[in-house]
C-alpha cells in the first residue's frame, strides 16, 4: 500500500499512486529535476528561476537552450536583449531603441546596429543620402553619395577619364603645399618614390602550389589576382594623415582619409581649417583630367 503524505491518502497499488500524482492539482512535478511542487505557480517559478530551464512563462513553452529562448523573447515578446527589458509592444521597444544612448538604431529602417560606426556608415549610404557628388573625371557622368566614394572610384582606375590612384596622389601633392593632409617625409619625389612605385609579378612568383607576394607572402590562386593585389594600396606608403594633432592616423589613399573624416570618428570634421582645406583639394580635383 502506498501513502501520499501531502494529500493524506492511501493507495492499494503503486500504479494507483502514480496515477494520483500525475493527475492531482496538488502535485506539479518537474521531471528534469525530480521535484514535486504543491502548486502550479510554484512549478512555473522554478522553471523561470532555475538555470537548468529555458522557459517562457507567458507562452508556457520550453526551449532547448537560453539562446533559443532569447530569440523567442525578442521576436515574440518585444524584448530588448541588451537591456534585458520587456515592453508592452514593438512600438515601445522601438521608442526605447530610439531614445536610449546605448543603442545604435536607425528608426526609419527599424534596424539596430552593433556599433556607432556601423550606424554612421548606414546613414552615409545611398539608402539615406542622395547621389549628388558628381565625378570630377572628364567624360564621366557617374554620381556618388560622398566625396570619399567619388575619390575611391577615381583611384580604382575604372573611370572613363583614365584617372587612377597614382594620378590622384600626384595632384594632391600639387595642391597640399602646406602638407596639411600629407607627410612630406614619406613623399619622396621622383621615379624611385615608393608612393609612386607600381609592382608587378611574373610566373616566377609561383612557389610550387600558389602565386606568392614577395612583400607580404600572401598567396593567390592566379597571377592576375596577385597583380591586382600588388596594384592595390596594400604595399604603398601611408603618406596621408589626419590633420588633427590628437589623431594623426595615417592612410595610404586619399579616399581612406576622406572616409575617416566623413565618419566623424575623431572630430576633425568640426574644424573650419580642415573643411576649407578639404574643399580646396576637392575643388582642385575639377581639373583632374588627362
Amino acid at each position: 500500500m502506498s501513502f501520499c503524505g501531502r494529500c493524506d491518502r492511501y493507495f492499494r497499488t503503486w500504479p494507483a499512486f502514480n496515477q494520483h500524482v500525475n493527475n492531482s492539482a496538488s502535485h506539479n512535478i518537474c521531471d528534469e529535476c525530480d521535484i514535486d511542487f504543491s502548486d502550479w505557480s510554484d512549478l512555473q517559478d522554478h522553471w523561470v528561476e532555475s538555470p537548468y530551464h529555458s522557459y517562457c512563462q507567458p507562452c508556457n513553452e520550453h526551449f532547448d537552450d537560453d539562446e533559443e529562448l532569447e530569440d523567442h523573447d525578442e521576436s515574440g515578446h518585444s524584448w530588448c536583449r541588451q537591456c534585458n527589458r520587456f515592453f508592452a509592444n514593438d512600438y515601445g521597444r522601438r521608442e526605447h531603441y530610439r531614445q536610449s544612448s546605448v543603442h545604435f538604431y536607425c528608426a526609419p529602417c527599424d534596424h539596430l546596429f552593433q556599433a556607432a560606426s556601423n550606424l554612421q556608415a548606414h546613414l552615409n549610404s545611398s539608402i539615406h543620402r542622395p547621389r549628388n557628388v558628381k565625378c570630377r573625371g572628364k567624360g564621366c557622368d557617374r554620381t556618388f553619395v560622398s566625396v570619399s566614394a567619388m575619390i575611391l572610384h577615381l583611384e580604382g582606375g575604372k573611370c572613363v577619364s583614365g584617372i587612377d590612384r597614382t594620378y590622384v596622389d600626384q595632384k594632391v601633392r600639387e595642391y597640399d603645399r602646406n602638407n596639411i593632409i600629407t607627410d612630406p617625409s614619406r613623399m619622396i619625389t621622383g621615379s624611385g618614390s615608393q608612393s609612386n612605385s607600381t609592382y608587378y609579378a611574373t610566373k616566377a612568383a609561383w612557389n610550387g602550389y600558389a602565386f606568392e607576394c614577395y612583400l607580404c607572402h600572401h598567396t593567390y590562386n592566379t597571377l592576375p589576382i596577385l597583380n591586382q593585389h600588388l596594384g592595390s594600396p596594400r604595399h604603398q606608403d601611408k603618406f596621408y594623415l589626419c590633420p588633427l594633432n590628437t589623431c594623426r592616423t595615417r592612410f595610404s589613399t586619399l579616399s581612406a582619409l576622406c572616409q575617416h573624416i566623413e565618419s566623424e570618428r575623431c572630430g576633425v570634421h568640426r574644424f573650419r581649417d580642415v573643411k576649407d582645406m578639404m574643399g580646396s583639394v576637392v575643388g582642385g580635383m575639377n581639373r583632374l583630367t588627362y
